[in-house]
């Protein structure tokens, strides 16, 4: 009997197979690499129960993520085990950057050994695991998807005797060796501030080096993990430009969550003494119910003013806007323009009067 011969062949045949069920934020589970974690870094506590300030404007609306390119990114990532900074602290842009084939790789799995209140990026200790196959599989990725600019980030690894900097290293000279004119920018932890392994990864051959600021000097531990600091954090990045002066050097804070005028422009100040040439400005976006809630939604002309502000102070360049992230559109930011922003909101208000005319 053939139906008798199938159904003994594949007795599972016609049952839809079980899958395990996405961990709820917040709960423990095992990572792909075995870890175990804290999914979105942090556990339920008194800020599940606070709200957010506003409510989220309609100039926070995102695009659903699709079309072939977005697919064919992710299938590269995918394929080559990589993980992502848009995917793992679920990015708002991640539509509009696969969508134009750009990625912003992070090493050393998607396990973080910090949990700072703002970041949806699991936290756990991997206790030493790496993939010495990363380097390799990224400067293939970068290769597939032609990348002249490519960002590398990471999680932070305290777990490493050298906090993942050799790991860096690796993977940024790969991509030299495999594609010699694409530039690299690296945006690092601040491996506990020691100026050794920061000259490690500059010397690997960076076009810019960042490590992030995040908040003002009030809120910083508040937001940032206990082991960060907004000091360390200043020294890393003057050290770095003293150590390699031809690197660009960047950093990024978020708004929205409780900072004054007086320590945004206290904040710039800062960052400039630290001979840093690149600022970026973007709204905090509370990822789940367990992270700090949104004090405010700043809006566009806000975000404006503040560039004006940072750019009178000297830098080369700020950028800023609500969607805007450390490294969106990371390729653009020489271009002086605020990548593109500006032109981006003319076009949509040309688009609109001409809706309107048709009407």
């Amino acid at each position: 009997n053939r139906q008798t011969a199938r159904s003994r062949a594949a007795p599972h045949q016609g049952l839809r197979m079980q899958e395990s069920p996405r961990p709820a934020p917040g709960t423990k589970f095992t990572s792909r690499q075995g870890t175990r974690a804290i999914k979105d870094g942090v556990k339920p506590s008194e800020l599940t129960t606070i709200p957010n300030a506003e409510r989220k404007p309609a100039w926070l609306r995102v695009h659903v993520p699709n079309g072939a390119k977005y697919q064919q990114i992710k299938e590269i990532v995918e394929s080559h085990k990589l993980s992502t900074v848009c995917a793992e602290s679920k990015c708002p842009n991640i539509a509009e950057c696969w969508g134009r084939g750009t990625a912003t790789l992070m090493l050393m799995g998607s396990v973080c050994t910090r949990a700072c209140k703002f970041c949806s990026v699991s936290t756990g200790n991997p206790n030493g695991w790496l993939d010495p196959l990363e380097p390799v599989n990224v400067a293939d990725a970068v290769a597939l998807m032609q990348l002249k600019y490519v960002v590398l980030t990471s999680v932070d690894r305290d777990d490493l005797k050298d906090f993942g900097a050799g790991h860096y290293a690796a993977c940024i000279r790969e991509i030299h060796k495999r594609m010699p004119d694409t530039a690299v920018e690296a945006l690092t932890p601040d491996f506990q501030g020691r100026h050794e392994l920061v000259a490690k990864v500059v010397d690997a051959g960076l076009a810019t080096y960042a490590q992030n600021l995040e908040t003002v000097r009030r809120l910083t531990h508040p937001v940032r993990d206990p082991r960060a600091g907004y000091e360390q954090t200043l020294d890393v990045l003057k050290f770095a430009k003293s150590h390699s002066p031809r690197t660009v050097t960047k950093t990024s804070i978020m708004l929205g969550l409780g900072e004054t005028d007086e320590e945004i422009e206290e904040t710039l100040d800062d960052i400039r003494a630290a001979d840093v040439d690149i600022v970026t400005m973007g709204q905090y976006m509370r990822p789940t119910q367990n992270h700090l809630p949104v004090a405010r939604y700043v809006s566009p002309d806000q975000f404006a003013r503040y560039r004006e502000i940072g750019l009178s102070k000297g830098f080369l360049e700020v950028v800023a806007g609500p969607f805007v992230r450390s490294s969106y559109r990371a390729e653009r930011v020489l271009e002086h323009n605020n990548v593109g922003l500006d032109e981006d909101l003319l076009e949509s208000i040309r688009n609109s009067a001409t809706n309107a005319m048709r009407c």
